[in-house]
């Protein structure tokens, strides 16, 4: 895991804002998933810098930002996306790469403000399925989900090893990290806010995927989408379900890989990327790449 660097702060919309900018070139935007951080994005992070300009975000009440006055629905997370980038001065279109929900913030953005957008990546995005792992189900039952949401050592290293197929992934330092974050004021609040407006006891909310995936499809954006085949979160199924919706989007399908590809497979994923960007709207790619 990549040291990070000391974070930056900007006002968006009258909040405390966390984030990160590095290095010169097209802008480039990498939003996390729910109860995460900018931190998931480390590495690719470091990697992209090297030619292009990347900003990396914790969403409002997330890592180190102030939580937003506004309820924690999809269209409000996206609107914060168009709001970061006015106050960082980005005025042209930027790719976005999302993982998880951080892919169904740039989704929203993305059918909100078309022409902000320069491509999507989107990583185990949100959406594209009813299925999720059962602890952000119940966090519906928001009684019941603030019990699970009581911060403890053990509760933060379960929580980092579902993450990931390999658990050499989920290391101590990750541990201790989850463990501060889930132990900000706010932190418990906003996860259940999140949960409960975006999803059931039964899963993600039917509604809210529907209505976004509709937009999406009329968009004519170059779109990435991958996924790990041991992801827990959100089970790799959902890659035929974007398949079948999205079959335009270049697609990929990492072996022996949990819910965050650009970790555990993350010098792959970052070669892709490039591509992806070098060379436009691709084919879809549907076989796992051999392990070099």
């Amino acid at each position: 895991m990549t040291a990070p660097r000391r974070p930056r702060h900007v006002t968006v919309a009258g909040r405390r804002v966390c984030h990160r900018v590095d290095g010169d070139g097209p802008p480039v935007l990498l939003l996390h998933g729910i109860g995460r951080t900018m931190r998931d994005f480390d590495d690719l992070h470091e990697r992209l810098a090297q030619r292009f300009r990347v900003h990396s975000v914790d969403l409002p009440g997330y890592g180190g930002s102030l939580p937003m006055a506004a309820p924690y629905t999809l269209p409000e997370l996206g609107g914060f996306v168009g709001r970061y980038l006015d106050a960082v001065g980005v005025d042209q279109p930027a790719h976005l790469v999302g993982n998880s929900l951080g892919g169904a913030v740039a989704m929203q953005f993305a059918v909100t403000e078309p022409a902000r957008v320069a491509s999507l990546g989107l990583i185990t995005p949100a959406g594209f399925g009813k299925e999720v792992t059962i602890l952000l189900r119940l966090l519906a039952l928001r009684p019941f989900g603030r019990l699970l949401l009581r911060p403890s050592r053990w509760s933060a290293g379960r929580a980092e090893r579902a993450l990931f197929h390999d658990p050499a992934f989920a290391t101590a330092e990750r541990i201790a990290y989850a463990l501060e974050i889930a132990r900000q004021p706010h932190a418990a609040r906003v996860m259940l806010e999140t949960a409960h407006n975006l999803g059931t006891l039964r899963g993600i909310s039917p509604q809210w995927r529907e209505e976004l995936l509709a937009r999406v499809e009329k968009l004519d954006l170059p779109t990435l989408i991958v996924w790990g085949d041991r992801d827990l979160i959100l089970p790799a199924a959902h890659l035929e379900a974007a398949r079948a919706r999205l079959p335009r989007a270049r697609t990929h399908l990492f072996t022996d890989c949990g819910h965050m590809p650009q970790i555990e497979r993350g010098e792959e994923f970052h070669r892709m990327l490039l591509d992806f960007w070098k060379e436009g709207p691709p084919a879809e790619v549907r076989v796992d790449a051999a392990r070099s």
